[in-house]
């Protein structure tokens, strides 16, 4: 349990239940030590790195978009939850895209996927692309995702065809956690709020909830592998409603975001928002190849 429901105070008294669940910098834990990084004879190593790249490329563009919110969050301390909730996707982003590189045999790291890949070649969910709006929208936004990638986490560390993914997926489990509960109690907040912060907070519902399906909709890679989030919808979806509900909001009816030419972001066909935003994640990278420091 937390400290008056506040997790940095929680921290700081030393709740161990709850540092194993923090920022992938807490402890420097290793999630990997002792896992066999071997690719499973029975798992094609192309439809595997594929399923890493989809994963590790949400974890990533929502981290950069999170990171954005530094110095224009409402409050300071809000700065830094945004800021460590981007750094445990950023962590969990690392993993994905080390392991894509290692599972397709062609030793890419994560840098090169990261920095080296032009915009069509990202496989994220258009729902993590997109501008950050008002702190309702994002927080909207932060509530679907981390609902939907907790119920994925949850199933793949119990059974992904990969044990690099699971042990990922095992680690990243627990901070999703904190990251749905944390939007989760800033949507009853502002929902049960003022008149005032209900309309804006169900507005942000309203523009991202078109964008839900997509994180459901399975790509080729992933039924190879044996996994269908499709399966993840409902039980998804009633975990939204239950927060919408105490919210005292209403579950938005529109449908799914249209595909174009029946592709979207697994395909690499994004919105115009992506193109800023990766230029700006790569230019440092691009502008001196090779540099370390």
């Amino acid at each position: 349990m937390t400290t008056d429901d506040h997790v940095y105070l929680t921290l700081a008294e030393g709740d161990h239940e709850a540092e194993a669940r923090w920022a992938y910098g807490t402890g420097f834990a290793d999630p990997l030590l002792g896992v066999d990084t071997t690719v499973p004879p029975d798992v094609d190593g192309a439809d595997l790195s594929l399923y890493c790249q989809l994963l590790g490329d949400d974890a990533l563009i929502l981290a950069q978009r999170l990171i954005e919110w530094c110095t224009k969050a409402p409050e300071l301390e809000e700065e830094v939850a945004l800021a460590n909730l981007g750094l445990d996707l950023l962590g969990q982003a690392r993993l994905l895209l080390s392991r894509a590189g290692q599972a397709d045999g062609t030793g890419r790291t994560e840098d090169d996927f990261a920095y080296w890949r032009a915009e069509h070649e990202f496989r994220n969910v258009r729902l993590v692309e997109l501008d950050n709006g008002d702190f309702a929208f994002s927080i909207a936004r932060l509530l679907l995702f981390a609902t939907a990638r907790r119920a994925l986490y949850q199933r793949l560390a119990a059974a992904s065809p990969d044990p690099v993914l699971a042990a990922v997926a095992a680690r990243g489990v627990k901070e999703l956690a904190y990251h749905q509960e944390y939007a989760a109690a800033w949507t009853v907040r502002l929902g049960d709020g003022t008149a005032y912060s209900a309309a804006r907070m169900q507005a942000g519902l309203d523009a991202v909830w078109p964008l839900l399906d997509e994180l459901f909709t399975a790509h080729e890679a992933e039924l190879r592998l044996g996994l269908d989030p499709a399966e993840l919808r409902e039980p998804v979806l009633a975990e939204l409603a239950a927060v919408l509900a105490e919210a005292e909001l209403t579950v938005p009816t529109a449908g799914p975001l249209a595909r174009i030419g029946g592709k979207a972001g697994r395909e690499g066909v994004h919105t115009e928002a992506l193109g800023p935003l990766l230029a700006e994640l790569q230019s440092v990278a691009r502008e001196h190849p090779g540099a370390t420091w």
